[in-house]
């Protein structure tokens, strides 16, 4: 008998023990998703929860973006034989310092005394056509000769002047003055001068190598010029215009800021949704050196934006949310995109409820779902 009373009073107590378990547990906030939390009315009162919605306000604006420092394209040279030949003779390393018009190899090969040898000889035909032409004008004037025979002279004549003009042109094309060569001045060899001032940043080949006109012998560039080149994604591109003003840092020296102004646009999006947009440097810099990688910021204009009080944003786990009411004492964490702050309002990318937003004390939120988590 005293057994059976001792269980039934067991009973009794673990289930007001229960019970006000149960009881303790109704005064916390229980978060019932991942996202959500309750609070009751003396929860909100003392929490000091504001509500109020988005608004629009005039913001000076700025885009963050990536690039790479670049040369114009006429500062970057690729340097080739035009008719091909045997190579000599050049003294070129990588980062070697090359003047305008001083000599970067010298090629040899028969091509280039048979050229030269074509057009002595033009030449001198050229001499005696233009006599026979002289002469058979002055003999057709007076009916000396006939008229077809003028003109067969003449087509000689001009045909020859054609022949040799095309000779000459392929004497300058590998570096030769056709008016200085004489049959005493034939060479079998031909220098390749640098078109710009600059450094060289590869050579492809070397000594007693033979070449086409379709090889790269050199590569130059003249880093003095450079720009920026910056990539800029489809849906920011209508946001950029020529002017703007861009300061610009490395990666190698972030306490240094450089600034440059937007010069070029390219009209094309490539495959990943993006272009290329030109800067020009407002100052040289050694620091800025070709194929350096940059973090740049363009400045665009004043713009309406929508944004909310960035008292209203929390951070957590490396992303930014705000809380939006759901129903009374309801609140879910909503993940957003931001943008840039001023004036203690926040840009909000993200589309956004008309109204039911917290803009005070969201922390406090937060700290709640966190604590009820755990």
């Amino acid at each position: 008998m005293k057994s059976i009373i001792y269980i039934l009073f067991t009973g009794f107590l673990i289930a007001a023990c229960s019970s006000n378990k149960d009881e303790s547990n109704e005064e916390t906030a229980p978060v019932t998703d991942n996202m959500l939390i309750h609070l009751d009315q003396k929860q909100i009162k003392n929490a000091d929860i504001t509500i109020g919605a988005a608004t629009v306000r005039n913001m000076h604006l700025s885009l963050q973006v990536n690039g790479v420092i670049d040369v114009h394209p006429g500062n970057s040279v690729s340097v080739s034989a035009p008719l091909g030949g045997y190579l000599k003779k050049t003294d070129l390393i990588p980062g070697k310092k090359v003047a305008k018009g001083s000599v970067l190899a010298v090629l040899e090969d028969q091509q280039f005394i048979q050229i030269q040898q074509d057009y002595l000889t033009a030449k001198n035909k050229l001499l005696y056509l233009e006599a026979d032409y002289k002469r058979q004008k002055g003999l057709n004037e007076t009916k000396a000769t006939s008229d077809k025979s003028f003109q067969q002279v003449q087509s000689d004549y001009s045909n020859q002047r054609i022949l040799l003009r095309s000779l000459a042109e392929q004497l300058r094309l590998i570096g030769l003055v056709p008016e200085k060569l004489t049959e005493t001045n034939l060479s079998r060899s031909v220098a390749i001068h640098s078109p710009i001032s600059g450094y060289v940043t590869k050579v492809n080949v070397h000594v007693g190598k033979y070449v086409t006109p379709s090889d790269v012998l050199f590569e130059l560039i003249n880093p003095e010029d450079v720009c920026v080149s910056l990539t800029v994604f489809e849906d920011n591109v209508p946001e950029i215009a020529i002017g703007q003003s861009v300061k610009i840092k490395i990666n190698s020296k972030p306490e240094n800021e450089y600034k440059a102004v937007v010069e070029l646009i390219s009209p094309n999006i490539e495959a990943d949704r993006s272009t290329q947009v030109h800067a020009k440097l407002a100052e040289k810099s050694s620091d800025l050196m070709p194929g350096t990688f940059v973090s740049a910021e363009i400045e665009l204009h004043d713009a309406p934006v929508t944004c909310v009080p960035s008292d209203a944003l929390v951070k957590w786990e490396n992303k930014e949310y705000l809380f939006i009411t759901e129903q009374t004492g309801i609140y879910k964490m909503l993940p957003v995109e931001t943008g840039i702050s001023n004036e203690g309002f926040t840009q909000i990318k993200s589309r956004l409820p008309a109204s039911g937003i917290v803009t005070k004390n969201a922390y406090t939120l937060l700290m709640k779902l966190k604590n009820s988590g755990e």
